[in-house]
């Protein structure tokens, strides 16, 4: 079995990431811990909601109750990037040469990496926010739909409409499709690739016990896995069609405890799933075959990141039992 490095924090813990093979973890209370020669902390937000990895500046995005959004660095230092006072920074997300987006309420803004910024407001909140994988072009979920917003230039907003509340937002790797995880236990999809004046194909993936909480795209986008269930739903997207007529993977499979958290591996199709329980386990799609990473602990897997090599696996979790796993043996 992998070896496992734990690190007990206080709470709850919403992120782990990676910035090179150094691991870093987001507690809820707002401190940032690594570990780099020895157990390090941060103190960036008061009251953390969101964290992301920025690959492009190798660096990490908070938001937070206090309305700030910081960018920390490698070595633990902070910049602040926006300051909201008295609102809550619900969700980020990071673009093209250093752009990250945000959302407050119904306003959804991206700051660009020379310090402009822009806001878009919406009829209702924005509930997520993501870029796509080319172009500065925020997509912002809502209820009913998410819309498209050209962040560089003035084009018009683009609407997608589906009823229902959308939560989490995230652009395929070839900026093909755009997924939303709903209220609903489901996933809904619209294909972006139709001709001019096409209307809009709609791809829904429903039959999830639970709310997915957590999606993530294989390295070259031919997979999406998502939570929810008592397995990882693991939909395909090879086709033109995307997941249209066919059927997901379902992959470590439990009786009755749900998958909490996926994060697929950044070179191979190779998914690390999270349990309600603690445990995680590493599943190869090829094959289909499990490999135990590491056995129940005391809270549910709220997030994963793998290490710019693969052979490092960050855990978070909402008891505050995290760890980073060493496959490389």
């Amino acid at each position: 079995m992998p070896t496992v490095a734990p690190l007990d924090l206080e709470g709850h813990v919403l992120g782990a990431h990676f910035l090179g093979d150094t691991p870093f973890f987001a507690s809820s209370d707002g401190s940032v811990h690594r570990l780099d020669m020895g157990h390090k902390v941060t103190e960036a937000n008061d009251g953390l909601l969101a964290s992301i990895t920025d690959p492009v500046t190798n660096s990490i995005i908070t938001g937070g109750e206090d309305g700030k959004v910081f960018r920390i660095a490698a070595d633990g230092s902070t910049m602040l990037i926006a300051d909201e006072p008295r609102k809550w920074i619900t969700s980020i997300a990071t673009g093209p040469s250093g752009a990250v987006g945000y959302a407050t309420g119904k306003v959804a803004t991206v700051v660009t990496s020379d310090g402009k910024s822009r806001s878009f407001t919406e009829q209702r909140s924005v509930e997520g926010v993501a870029f796509a994988p080319k172009g500065l072009r925020l997509a912002a979920s809502r209820y009913n739909g998410v819309t498209l917003h050209w962040a560089g230039t003035n084009g018009a907003p683009v609407d997608l409409e589906w009823k229902g509340a959308h939560t989490l937002v995230t652009f395929s790797p070839d900026g093909r499709f755009l997924v939303t995880a709903m209220q609903e236990n489901a996933l809904h999809g619209w294909k972006l690739d139709g001709k001019p004046g096409e209307e809009t194909r709609h791809m829904r993936m429903t039959g999830y016990p639970a709310k997915v909480k957590s999606i993530s795209w294989s390295p070259k986008g031919k997979w999406l896995a998502s939570s929810g269930a008592p397995a990882a739903i693991v939909w395909p997207f090879s086709a033109k069609d995307g997941p249209m007529g066919k059927a997901p993977l379902e992959l470590g499979t439990r009786a009755n405890i749900l998958v909490t958290a996926v994060q697929f591996h950044p070179n191979d199709e190779v998914l690390a799933i999270g349990f309600l329980d603690g445990m995680i386990l590493g599943v190869r799609l090829v094959d289909q075959k499990e490999a135990l990473l590491r056995r129940p602990g005391k809270g549910a897997i709220t997030s994963m990141a793998w290490s710019g090599s693969g052979k490092l696996l960050a855990f978070a979790s909402e008891a505050g039992d995290c760890g980073v796993v060493d496959i490389s043996g």
